[in-house]
């Protein structure tokens, strides 16, 4: 019956065509591409009717002009990808949702599919004579920041950041800056083994005081293998709440290292992934003479489960963490686990969620990472792991196709510990209200309130308040 109806196809793309389009080889050639395009496209509508799906919208394909009888026709452009669809690649599960940072977009996925805040892949364009297709995205992006006290970073809130104690925490401070600012790059195509995807992309957050280029990703994936730098497998970027402020919740796992990994297909959304990443053992405050040392790839394995409600990700992570020191070293396995989703709520709403765990943690979280608290060297020379834990929640509520407000809460701990400074992180808390207005997908202002709290070791606190109003406009939308 398929061999039928790809013969009857072919016959009538034939009898479309200009009989005298046979008078050039180039114009042959646009003929068999168009031909091409025709049958796979029929093909996929097949494929979709024999599954008991609605059949995809078939994208519009550009006949091949008429040459002169005179002069041979130059090659036509190969023509440009519909807008809503990139053939050959996996189609999106997930519920469609709006972010202002949209971490979504830079998430690798098995077989490349698209995401939920970008599932018709937009804005992707053919390069002539190839299979390739490529796309140049990103935002501009710019806040205002009032902080009613001092906030430590006054460019993101990053609740383990905040100055506890110090004589100048009382001091207000206001903050303008486009530092969020993206650009991006992507090309994909499909091959005979798997489709390739390469994805490139930058802010400006590589300096506190400057516009610094800063590369947030750069890698590659063919079929369902990633080699590069980007997210890690352990953090889940579908979770991760909409809000202006761009650190989001302390409690989030949230990392970007170089690594490869592998996903496993098993059943229809459901997949498994292993992965190996650069190794970075993170101690608080080391004494002299004792340097951190890495010996082994911090291995993570994740489990996820897409349906059209939503989605379920478990990862877990192991690390070795070690140092070397004048007196001794020291060698010690930590890790932990992180639980997180969504879930769409009736037809306007969706709650985000994540919670994790562990010892030797928090270089995978976004409050923690780069602060130390991984591990501690004790006064008799024993490496000791760093409990944590943590979570956040969201909930995001639509009240028409232009207007929606975030509600989040988020929380990270420490357990107490002598060998930690008095003025070490113990907990922080992270609070969130915004509403956001989105006149035109390429257009979305808004307020947002934050609140948040740090505690440190010996019971010490301090907190502030940040009012961030924000104008972005989106590249490709």
């Amino acid at each position: 019956m398929r061999l039928a109806v790809l013969t009857v196809a072919c016959v009538a793309a034939l009898a479309a065509a200009p009989v005298h389009a046979q008078d050039s080889a180039a114009a042959l050639r646009q003929d068999i591409q168009t031909l091409r395009q025709t049958l796979e496209q029929m093909e996929e509508r097949l494929q979709a009717i024999e599954s008991g799906k609605p059949p995809p919208t078939s994208p519009r394909v550009t006949a091949a002009p008429a040459p002169s009888t005179s002069v041979p026709a130059a090659p036509s452009p190969a023509p440009l990808t519909a807008q809503a669809q990139v053939p050959g690649m996996g189609q999106a599960i997930l519920p469609q949702r709006d972010s202002v940072a949209d971490p979504s977009t830079a998430a690798s996925r098995p077989d490349s599919a698209a995401g939920p805040t970008d599932p018709e892949l937009k804005g992707f364009f053919a390069i002539p004579n190839t299979d390739t297709l490529i796309r140049i995205g990103g935002y501009a992006k710019l806040d205002a920041i009032a902080d009613s006290r001092a906030a430590g970073d006054q460019e993101q809130f990053i609740t383990s950041s905040i100055p506890v104690g110090s004589a100048h925490r009382d001091v207000s401070n206001f903050t303008l800056h486009a530092k969020q600012t993206r650009f991006s790059f992507e090309a994909r195509r499909p091959t005979t083994h798997g489709n390739l995807r390469f994805y490139l992309e930058n802010d400006f957050f590589g300096s506190s005081d400057s516009y610094q280029f800063r590369l947030r990703h750069a890698y590659g994936q063919l079929g369902n293998t990633y080699a590069g730098y980007g997210y890690s497998t352990f953090m889940d970027a579908d979770s991760l709440p909409d809000t202006l402020d761009f650190a989001g919740p302390g409690g989030a796992g949230y990392l970007l290292v170089a690594g490869i990994h592998h996903s496993f297909a098993m059943g229809k959304g459901n997949t498994l992934t292993v992965a190996a990443e650069d190794p970075d053992t993170q101690l608080s405050n080391p004494a002299e003479g004792i340097m951190p040392v890495d010996q082994l790839p911090d291995v993570t394995v994740t489990a996820r489960m897409e349906r059209d409600w939503g989605h379920l990700q478990l990862g877990a992570v192991a690390r070795s963490l070690g140092y070397d020191g004048d007196a001794g070293d020291g060698r010690r396995f930590a890790g932990g686990l992180q639980l997180s989703g969504s879930a769409a709520v009736g037809e306007q709403d969706l709650l985000l969620f994540g919670m994790l765990g562990g010892k030797g943690l928090a270089r995978y979280t976004a409050d923690l990472t780069g602060s130390g608290m991984d591990a501690v060297v004790t006064a008799d020379g024993r490496l000791q792991a760093l409990s944590l834990y943590g979570g956040f929640v969201g909930y995001t509520h639509y009240w028409s196709p232009f207007w929606r407000s975030n509600l989040i809460y988020g929380q990270l701990t420490s357990g107490r510990n002598e060998a930690l400074a008095a003025d070490a992180f113990r907990q922080s808390r992270y609070g969130v209200f915004n509403l956001l207005w989105s006149p035109a997908p390429s257009w979305t202002m808004g307020m947002e309130l934050l609140y948040g709290q740090l505690e440190q070791q010996r019971g010490q606190r301090g907190d502030t308040m940040r009012l961030q109003g924000s104008l972005q406009y989106n590249f490709i939308k």
